[in-house]
Formats: structure tokens, sequence, C-alpha cells
């Protein structure tokens, strides 16, 4: 599956003109074949927007929901997007995914949230793998710190995901996770992981970009610089298949010897 990843800060504060600059990457996207668009963290509303986090959140199956399930269905293709998920008193740092056909697929709710201000902002969610299935491939959702556990990364794997999807808000001077830890949990979980961030200054934080799509082979298939852009790969299931089989990882566990983990 031909995947998208959209690096991009958008306009915080305004959640008019980051659906417009989605649906001008979702026809993009779809003119170079993709079937998959994926955001970056809180991309709906911006990340360093403050107490507007609250103000601006949305339930899930709110007018953004269906903003963005109208730009989904026109452009042909499926959308995962970041956004704070009204339930509630509580506002949630969340990704919803929603199909070609406008179908709400998945929402995943962060369960690791990174730093006061996220705390501050945010309850943390409690399931840690949802998925939905795209094309013949599990999809699997995530949001930025999470991948940074790998028990969270191999419940994933456990569970039969091929293409983790993780908009996140990476932080300088903290490029080696884009860099190296999310090709290597790529490799050590044998999927495929969009790993999709922010670019550029937003009040206090400095996002260093590098978004990439990496491979079970822990190689980046494609990678963004440090500015605002939209690139392209594929998720390829044959060389999925094959990678799994040369690299039992799985199979191989010794799940008894692990207890003091948890």
């Amino acid at each position: 599956m031909r995947t998208a990843l959209l690096q991009s800060s958008g306009r915080p504060g305004s959640v008019v003109e980051n659906l417009k600059v989605l649906d001008e990457a979702a026809a993009r996207a779809a003119a170079a074949g993709a079937g998959l668009l994926v955001t970056s963290e809180l991309f709906l509303t911006g990340y360093a927007i403050g107490d507007d986090l609250g103000r601006l959140a949305e339930p899930a199956d709110g007018d953004a929901a269906d903003a963005i399930a109208e730009t989904a269905t026109r452009h042909g293709l499926a959308v995962a997007y970041s956004y704070p998920e009204r339930d509630g008193e509580r506002v949630f740092n969340s990704v919803q995914l929603i199909s070609a056909a406008g179908t709400r697929l998945a929402n995943y709710r962060k369960t690791h949230l990174y730093g006061c201000f996220e705390r501050d902002h945010f309850t943390p969610g409690e399931r840690a793998v949802v998925q939905a299935e795209i094309d013949g491939l599990t999809v699997g959702l995530m949001i930025c710190y999470d991948v940074e556990f790998p028990e969270n990364v191999r419940s994933h794997a456990l569970a039969g995901t091929d293409l983790l999807l993780v908009p996140t808000a990476q932080l300088h001077p903290f490029q080696f996770v884009a860099e190296s830890v999310v090709p290597v949990r790529a490799f050590e979980n044998q999927m495929y992981i969009a790993y999709v961030n922010r670019v550029g200054q937003e009040g206090e934080f400095e996002f260093v970009g590098l978004s990439t799509l990496a491979a079970p082979d822990g190689v980046a298939r494609t990678r963004a610089g440090r500015t605002e852009e939209l690139v392209v790969a594929d998720a390829d299931p044959v060389l999925l298949a094959a990678s799994r089989e040369n690299n039992p990882y799985l199979a191989d566990r010794r799940p008894g010897l692990y207890g003091s983990l948890v």
C-alpha cells in the first residue's frame, strides 16, 4: 500500500486552515498513487497552543471527522489524522483512521504522555493496541512517545500489526528517535512503521521533521528533511512476508523468561 506522510505543523490554532492543508495534501497523495495519508501529532489543531487544545477538542464523531471523511472519499484514500479528542470532561491526544469510503475505522488515545505539557492537558488512554484492516494489511495506531517503549510496539507485533502509524511531535535534540530508534523498532518487530513528525518552531518547542516509513529490514523507504513536505513510499506485503520468514523473532521468543518485565 502506497503511504503518504504529511510532514507539516499545519496552521496552529486554526482547524479550518488545517482541514484545507489536509485536503490539498490528500489531492497530491492521491495523484502519487497513495492509498493512505498520515498526518503529524495534533495536526488538526496544532500542538503548542496551550489551553486552546481543550477549547478546540472534538469528539471522535465531530465536525472535523465528517470533513475528513468527505476529503477521504473525494480523493479515494484513507486518512489517519491526529487531534485532541473530547469525551465528556476529558481530553485525549488521539489519532483516528478513516477509510477511503469515509468510514471511521479506528480511534486510538495516546497511552504514554510526554512531559508536563501533555500531562497538564490530556488524560492518558488505556488501550495499547488499536487496529484496523486496509487493503489486506493490518494497520495499527500509536502516537509519538508510545513508540519509544519497546513493549508497546512488541504488543502490536504479537497482535499481527503489519503497518504501524505513528503521528509524532518529536523535539530537538531527540532526532535520533527518527533516525535510529524507529528503523530498529521496525526490524525487531518485523513491521512497517510510518513515523510522521511536525516541523519547525512552535512556541517553546522545536520539531525536527525527519518523518520516515521504516521497513521490516530496518531500512527507511523514504525520509523527509527539516521542512514541510509530503513524502511517499510503499508498504509491500510481499517484502514483509519474506522478511518475517527470514527473521523469526516472534517465533523464537521465550516469554517464560520475561516475567520481570511486568
